[in-house]
């Protein structure tokens, strides 16, 4: 099985990548509703939380791990793989290298949590890939609060795309990478304001490959286009949750079941039903 988790909804667009190219990969996905959005704050805090939710799946029978989340594998990656060192674990990196190799204006726009552009994790991917190319860079603030909450076209949803956006687009970007996994979402909007004459970058597509080959590695991969089993749990409201994942993912989960999770004084997440 693998385990993906994400501070709320944003690792759907993960799950989504993973169940295109791997169908019959069974998987548990856990939003910790209960503290979104992670990227404003303290790093120590998200690893914190990181590593209650890997020990919780792995005990549930994750046998790979993806960190749904730039803010996560920023603040806890390394800090997981030593922790576990049995688990696999994938983790989710801004595509600067994707965006400065293809760039044409030598311009590329990012976008992310504070805590992802904190992380020693960015600035070593823009040390050894950005090197030549200007990076304009953007916290969106306020914009995972309105994807959780479903609104994904809406006035305060495109003001602060365009807030983001529209500087860069004047300083000449053509192409803009989505540091955080919520934002694919949005990008129907993004693409409306920036033009098709500017490349968006989801890294989702590619952290699947790599969660493939991790379980091939391993020989734990099945194979086969028989769609397998998704459990859904968060540490939030049960319900909302649900209505996400119809509005998300609605052709893949029509009627998803969600399990509540809640946190008892340890930070150890306990199931509730």
């Amino acid at each position: 099985m693998i385990g993906v988790f994400d501070s709320g909804v944003g690792g759907l667009s993960v799950l989504r990548a993973i169940r295109a190219l791997m169908p019959a990969e069974p998987v548990i996905y856990l939003a910790d509703q209960a503290h979104v959005p992670y990227g404003p704050r303290p790093l120590e805090e998200v690893r914190g939380f990181s590593q209650s939710i890997a020990r919780f799946l792995i005990a549930q029978g994750a046998r790979v791990i993806v960190v749904a989340c730039n803010t996560a594998s920023a603040a806890a990656l390394f800090h997981l793989r030593q922790t576990f060192p049995e688990t696999p674990f994938v983790g989710m990196e801004p595509a600067v290298k994707p965006a400065a190799e293809t760039t044409q204006s030598g311009v590329v726009g990012v976008l992310a949590t504070p805590a992802t552009f904190q992380g020693a994790l960015y600035a070593s991917v823009v040390e050894r890939f950005a090197q030549g190319v200007t990076l304009l860079q953007d916290t969106c603030a306020g914009l995972v609060q309105q994807i959780e909450a479903g609104n994904l076209a809406g006035e305060e949803t495109r003001r602060i795309l365009e807030n983001a956006l529209l500087p860069m687009l004047a300083r000449g970007m053509d192409t803009v990478v989505m540091g955080c996994t919520h934002y694919p979402f949005v990008i129907p909007l993004i693409q409306q304001i920036v033009g098709e004459q500017v490349r968006v970058i989801d890294p989702a597509p590619a952290v699947a490959r790599q969660t493939r080959r991790v379980l091939e590695a391993h020989g734990w991969l099945v194979e086969g286009n028989q769609p397998a089993p998704v459990r859904f749990l968060t540490t939030g409201d049960g319900e909302a949750f649900r209505r996400m994942i119809r509005q998300l993912l609605g052709e893949l989960f029509p009627d998803p079941q969600v399990e509540v999770i809640q946190w008892d004084e340890q930070i150890q997440p306990e199931l509730v039903y």
